[in-house]
């Protein structure tokens, strides 16, 4: 335990230490130690970089390239407190690189080594951090959509919860990595900044120091300081060149899929024939002048691995198979890998899955989706499905989202199936203000139609939220708009989502608890087309079927004797009363239109029965008599109820709601059977038509 709390804290330890050699001085030996071990630490953060395959499989660089920078600042300091008391002198690595370099030639070093400084400097350094300036703000971008990207796969069943957790993190993890190594990049361009500021201290303050200790005339005291300065900047500024280099490596990773070796070698490879034209292109060299033997043996080379490659890859190909054609330019090679794609006929299948529900946002309002810029939308969706399934008795199926470049950047569009239902208009940063009545106090904002119940509202600003608050507007944000928009889309089409595989589920569901009553009606009884058909007709008109053992038991008591849907789901209907009466009463009073009993009369006489159901057969003079009679009653109580209600007997009225949803798809029509007893009916109007 012991030694596995030691490794656990080795870094930390070490950090402290290197902070440490800023302050506390450090014999020659030592330091040629501390020297040794920071080109080591180079060399392997280099290599490192060139053998990864993606950026974050090197996550902790951006803290690994601040600790390396701290550490050769503290060398830095350390061996110049040593030039300066030690007459020149601080290790033999040092000196090494000293001699090296400068070769006895001072002027001629120096050069050398501010080439090695500015080189660094200006183009690696420069193109390093530019690189991950742009890396940071493209992935940043470029979020939104991947976000969108993972829901849409999440929705449509490609990947689990899981892999779309891991997926968002790994987004999240590369946004954090390049918005830090953006920040990162700017140590390597102040530790090189610095070198050449430490270099001019060590070779004027050692000449000053020189003279002072009466070192030697000035040729010698030159020939120490600046050997010693040279090499101490060198072995500075190879470290930092090397971290340098493997910054742009890591931050240029973006688009590889493999090491670098493997991307060099296999890319490369990939044109032979360039290869050959090279090598050509080369020995023409030799009429311009160029050395005869260096240029034949470079263009030998290429011309050799071009046409080994080239056989190589015509060996390769299949019998019977064409040879590979030349490539097409860049500009189609998408086209190209797609038709490859496609190839396979299983993915052309892939394309036949239409969506059950399905959601396009604009431009604008991805930051309303996407969770890594706040967007709580895919959340509201979740809890919506839950309270759905609580209400209603069915599971939604996943909604998928993704932006649209079609739609102007505030719409948005809800389809079913592939087709579009629903469409509306948000704007963010903005309140969709309701007004509590018509006289209200009038606020600044622009005019729009709230999209889910077509109430004419008001974008307001958030400066206006405040006046609209103190008016009694109702205030709703862009989120609660989209998602009470689609949940009354969804009500209203909830029939059309209920297919035989929810059906099944519903079923295997309720095995759970009562798998007696599923095995002696589902299918002895009633097949799961059949119930399919009845939970159909109550969804479309808001029967919740939530309560299915009672939908069972009814199917399991008629079920035998009757084979018309639309007659069992009346009496499904009124097993169901309670739940029906609940859901439309008001207060436990039911505010309804009566039928008069003459048209119950005249719709039962004309009723024509078949083999597999029943119609409807009245005159179109009748039926624009009742239409009109029904709109004169509807008129007069719009403004005294919520939702309009119409009371029949019931034997009509399953041919009365069919009459009516033509005229009125959103008329309630209930049967007296339907009431429970606890409710309490106030007649409002009567629908009849002279003689």
């Amino acid at each position: 335990m012991k030694r596995l709390s030691v490794l656990n804290n080795m870094v930390s330890i070490f950090v402290v230490l290197v902070i440490l050699l800023i302050i506390i001085p450090l014999p020659a030996p030592l330091l040629d130690l501390m020297f040794i071990l920071n080109l080591s630490i180079s060399f392997i953060i280099l290599l490192t970089t060139m053998y990864i395959k993606e950026s974050l499989e090197f996550s902790i660089f951006p803290s690994i390239l601040l600790i390396t920078t701290i550490l050769r600042l503290a060398l830095n300091i350390s061996s110049t407190r040593n030039i300066l008391l030690h007459e020149g002198y601080t290790g033999e690595v040092v000196a090494t690189f000293g001699r090296f370099v400068i070769g006895g030639n001072v002027v001629v070093g120096m050069i050398i080594f501010l080439i090695i400084v500015l080189m660094q400097f200006i183009v690696i350094t420069k193109g390093s951090e530019r690189v991950a300036e742009v890396s940071a703000r493209f992935t940043l971008d470029a979020m939104p959509g991947k976000q969108m990207a993972i829901d849409a796969d999440l929705n449509s069943g490609l990947i689990d919860e899981q892999q779309a957790k891991l997926r968002r993190e790994k987004i999240q993890r590369e946004a954090d990595f390049f918005g830090s190594m953006d920040g990162a990049s700017k140590f390597v361009k102040g530790d090189a900044i610095l070198s050449i500021v430490v270099t001019l201290i060590n070779l004027i303050g050692g000449v000053i120091i020189g003279f002072l200790n009466n070192v030697g005339n000035f040729q010698t005291i030159l020939q120490i300081y600046s050997t010693a300065t040279v090499g101490d900047g060198l072995m500075s500024q190879i470290p930092s060149l090397l971290i340098s280099v493997a910054t742009g490596m890591i931050v240029t990773r973006a688009a590889s899929k493999e090491n670098l070796n493997t991307d060099v070698t296999g890319q490369f490879s990939s044109q032979p024939r360039v290869l050959v034209i090279a090598g050509i292109i080369m020995l023409g060299m030799i009429a311009i002048g160029f050395p005869v033997l260096q240029v034949c043996v470079v263009s030998g080379v290429l011309i050799t691995v071009g046409l080994l490659l080239m056989r190589a890859q015509k060996t390769s190909a299949k019998p019977g198979e064409e040879a590979p054609q030349e490539e097409l330019p860049s500009t189609t090679e998408e086209v190209t890998s797609e038709a490859a794609y496609y190839r396979d006929i299983d993915h052309v299948y892939g394309l036949l899955n239409v969506e059950q529900i399905e959601m396009e946002f604009g431009y604008s309002l991805i930051p309303l989706v996407d969770e890594a810029s706040g967007g709580s939308f895919i959340d509201r969706v979740v809890m919506f499905r839950k309270q759905f399934a609580q209400e209603i008795g069915m599971v939604i199926p996943s909604v998928r989202l993704k932006d649209s470049g079609q739609l102007n950047p505030n719409q948005y569009t809800i389809k079913f199936k592939g087709e579009q239902v629903a469409m509306g208009d948000v704007l963010m940063d903005h309140y969709l203000a309701l007004a509590p009545s018509e006289t209200a106090e009038a606020i600044e904002g622009i005019e729009t139609v709230e999209p889910a119940f077509g109430i004419p509202a008001k974008w307001i600003s958030e400066d206006k939220k405040a006046k609209a608050e103190l008016a009694g507007y109702t205030l709703i944000d862009p989120t609660s708009v989209i998602i009470t928009h689609l949940s009354e889309v969804v009500r209203r089409h909830a029939y059309e989502l209920l297919n035989r595989q929810e059906v099944n589920n519903i079923l295997a569901n309720l095995r759970k608890t009562n798998e007696a009553l599923v095995n002696d009606i589902i299918p002895g009884i009633i097949s799961v087309s059949e119930l399919q058909k009845v939970l159909c007709n109550l969804l479309r008109e808001g029967v919740p079927i939530r309560d299915i053992e009672t939908v069972l038991e009814t199917l399991g008591d008629f079920g035998t004797t009757l084979h018309d849907a639309d007659m069992l789901t009346e009496y499904v209907r009124q097993a169901l009363k309670r739940t029906i009466s609940h859901r439309f009463a008001e207060a436990g009073q039911l505010k309804v239109i009566t039928l008069d009993a003459q048209i119950e009369n005249m719709i039962m006489g004309s009723v024509k029965k078949m083999d597999n159901g029943s119609y409807l057969a009245l005159e179109p003079q009748i039926i624009q008599n009742i239409m009109s009679a029904t709109t004169d009653q509807v008129n007069k109580i719009k403004d005294l109820v919520q939702n309009t209600i119409i009371l029949t007997s019931p034997i009509v009225r399953v041919y009365f709601k069919k009459l009516v949803d033509q005229f009125y798809p959103n008329i309630v029509v209930l049967s007296f059977n339907e009431v429970d007893t606890d409710i309490q009916i106030q007649a409002l109007g009567n629908i009849s038509i002279a003689q």
